[in-house]
């Protein structure tokens, strides 16, 4: 369930912005790596790193995750890597990450409660227990699950700073004319329907978002493609594909498929470990559905 939040107080110290902030107990230091952060210094808006001095208002606004009543269930994950700090899982299509309208369990982070019980959610910032990016419920693959606060915290910088790099693999449907091509349109909530997003030209709508796209193979009227992304908005490759005129096969929001399943996944994920700044690089093989699809068992060596 999402809850919005908003603080407004006034600094008692002069110092960095969230420095500053971090007095106030109701505040944790992570609220600063969220994507959705808005931060107001008087009014106007401010980085974290700002200067502030005592007496200087500062406003906070936010979106949290609240998992009330979260139960433990015995959900098996597909385990890629595991440390002390990191849990990195191929998610299989159908799982949803975590609880949300109509969906109270059955989800990843009943999992990860299962897993690793409740310490798991009293040792971090218990609204949102270990979840530092989502995959909709019918794209599978690489995701990176935080098992602490302080890796909550790095890994959520990454993905806010786009330290991180993410590939794609998808089925489109159509025949392309180009190999390889950058779609930069800004994504905006659909006029006629508020559960779908669609691309606008007008740069002072929406949020800003980049795909880029390479073709793999064609096989008549669909091409599997290697798709990178550089932003994280909500349906960003299902909404960059259809503005071009190739969705996503099997996607029953953006197309007509409905006899096919959601052909997305999630194949390669980059980033920093937390605590040793290693480059950390994984892959996941075509998934059966894709091989299925097309086939043959496509290599992904290159």
């Amino acid at each position: 369930m999402i809850k919005e939040k908003s603080f407004t107080f006034l600094s008692s110290i002069s110092d960095r912005l969230d420095k500053a902030a971090s007095i106030n107990p109701e505040i944790k230091r992570s609220i600063f790596s969220r994507p959705d952060t808005k931060i107001l210094l008087n009014g106007n808006p401010a980085k974290k790193s700002t200067k502030v001095k005592e007496g200087d208002e500062i406003t906070l606004s936010y979106s949290e995750d609240v998992f009330e009543g979260l139960e433990k269930e015995d959900i098996p994950l597909d385990v890629l890597y595991e440390d002390d700090d990191v849990l990195v899982l191929n998610k299989p299509q159908g799982l949803v990450v975590h609880p949300g309208a109509g969906v109270s369990g059955g989800t990843l982070a009943n999992a990860l409660l299962y897993r690793y019980g409740d310490d798991f959610i009293s040792d971090m910032d218990e609204t949102r227990p270990g979840i530092v990016h989502r995959l909709d419920k019918d794209t599978s693959g690489i995701m990176v699950v935080a098992k602490n606060d302080f890796s909550l915290a790095s890994l959520a910088e990454q993905f806010k700073d786009r330290q991180t790099k993410k590939w794609y693999l998808a089925i489109a449907k159509g025949f392309f004319t180009s190999p390889t091509a950058v779609i930069e349109k800004n994504i905006t909530r659909d006029m006629k329907n508020r559960k779908l997003f669609s691309v606008t030209d007008n740069p002072m709508k929406g949020k800003s978002a980049k795909t880029e796209y390479k073709v793999l193979k064609q096989y008549g009227k669909h091409a599997l493609l290697l798709i990178r992304i550089y932003t994280g908005r909500t349906h960003q490759i299902r909404v960059h594909l259809k503005s071009i005129g190739h969705p996503v096969a099997g996607d029953v929001l953006y197309s007509s498929d409905k006899d096919i399943p959601l052909m997305l996944h999630s194949y390669r994920l980059m980033f920093h470990h937390p605590r040793s700044n290693e480059l950390m690089d994984f892959r996941t093989p075509l998934p059966e559905r894709f091989t299925s699809f097309l086939g043959e068992d496509f290599s992904l060596d290159s």
